[in-house]
């Protein structure tokens, strides 16, 4: 066990929303290892940024001598999970669901220890895909109030769409995953993601009826940014932790290009950066900033690809945006005035003489040979809002080989 209580590692970290008995998880965490549970439903072949601050949290827990289960959800992937949908989610074939199931305990070994039975993997379609439906009811169902799950905030967004039966069974199993991991691994604690509470409310509940057994909730912050939005979505889609969808350079360059507002939070969330050494960099403002970025950028994608790519991808960033390279970096500084609040990016490739016209400003955008900061763009209505172009502004890269930083003040 660490000398210090992992539960104030993650309240300082800012890492917790809610839990269910405060005083006494500090206390059981602090006097034995506990194991515990996360759920990964299996809704694609990879996990995303969503997922990697549960990992984090996962790491942070198993370093401080804590056993996790990693619940990968062959069962409950199935009918799907309706917490934070306003619609009903794709119905996945069970070798789809397998094969996403593969991928996952991949990319989770990046970051949790699996050796050594350290940390454990455990496919709820073991003991949900073969249930006796009637069994269930009187067993499971008979202890969940119809009035009591309308009231929890997964269910009330989706009413108003219309929810199904099938997704109005998800908290029962995902309540019998919590029940039977108790009972067969001696599991005490289910975490997740805060839109998950009703449904580890429902757990615990469950737990406490069948079993008279005393289990505990903890939910973490959302990844969202400073505007409330949740974060790791780009104009081309979610940011992966698969290679083959998002690629280690562009991972690099999402952290990267992180808002200013949110860079600190990040570190405290997502990296294992002391907290002494990111006191020091919140201190940092304006440009000075970008060292707490690139800081963010390294170790996220340390972690997520190691040591050796986080390096690669660092040294070609600096090299097209950074260094030697960035001094003979074609460039234009545009007056503030003629951005005004932001600028279609077709007028402003115009503007600098980075296109001879819109058509083919259009053509160049179809073809995916634009990327702004790294990131490719594939609107090619987008606008470029003024604040982007404040300090270092923009590197547009038109093609594989024309680079041009373009500011405004």
């Amino acid at each position: 066990m660490s000398e210090r209580n992992v539960f104030d590692v993650l309240l300082e970290r800012g890492l917790i929303a809610q839990t269910t008995h405060e005083a006494e998880i500090r206390e059981l965490l602090g006097k034995e290892k506990v194991t515990f549970y996360i759920g990964f439903d299996p809704t694609a072949d990879s996990l995303h940024v969503g997922h990697f601050l549960q990992m984090v949290v996962m790491r942070h827990m198993q370093l401080a001598g804590h056993r996790p289960i990693a619940l990968v959800g062959g069962g409950t992937g199935m009918v799907g999970d309706p917490s934070g949908r306003t619609d009903m989610r794709q119905m996945m074939t069970k070798e789809t669901i397998e094969y996403n199931c593969e991928c996952f305990k991949k990319q989770l070994s990046s970051v949790v220890d699996f050796s050594d039975d350290k940390a454990i993997m455990v496919n709820n379609a073991d003991w949900l895909l073969d249930l006796n439906y009637v069994e269930f009811l009187r067993d499971i169902g008979a202890c969940f109030s119809v009035n009591k799950m309308l009231t929890a905030e997964c269910f009330k967004q989706r009413l108003e769409k219309g929810l199904s039966f099938l997704e109005f069974n998800y908290m029962l199993m995902q309540s019998y995953d919590f029940l039977m991991l108790s009972r067969k691994y001696d599991c005490k604690m289910e975490l997740g993601g805060d839109d998950q509470w009703s449904n580890i409310l429902g757990g615990i509940d469950l737990c406490r009826r069948k079993d008279q057994k005393q289990v505990y909730g903890m939910t973490f912050t959302l990844l969202t940014n400073s505007e409330g939005k949740k974060m790791g979505k780009t104009q081309s889609g979610a940011v992966w932790l698969d290679p083959a969808k998002t690629t280690p350079y562009d991972f690099y360059q999402y952290w990267r290009n992180v808002d200013d507002a949110d860079v600190i939070k990040c570190l405290k969330l997502l990296t294992f950066v002391p907290m002494e050494e990111i006191n020091e960099l919140a201190k940092l403002e304006g440009q000075e900033l970008n060292v707490a970025k690139k800081l963010l950028a390294y170790e996220v994608t340390k972690l997520v690809h190691g040591q050796a790519e986080a390096d690669k991808v660092r040294d070609a960033a600096e090299a097209i945006f950074g260094g030697g390279n960035a001094q003979n970096m074609p460039a234009t500084a545009l007056k503030a005035a003629d951005i005004g609040d932001g600028i279609a990016i077709l007028d402003l490739l115009a503007m600098v003489e980075l296109i001879p016209s819109k058509a083919e400003g259009r053509r160049l955008v179809q073809q995916g040979g634009l990327s702004i900061d790294g990131e490719k763009v594939t609107d090619a209505a987008l606008v470029i809002e003024a604040s982007r172009l404040a300090g270092d502004g923009i590197v547009v890269k038109k093609g594989k080989k024309v680079f041009h930083r373009i500011t405004a003040e």
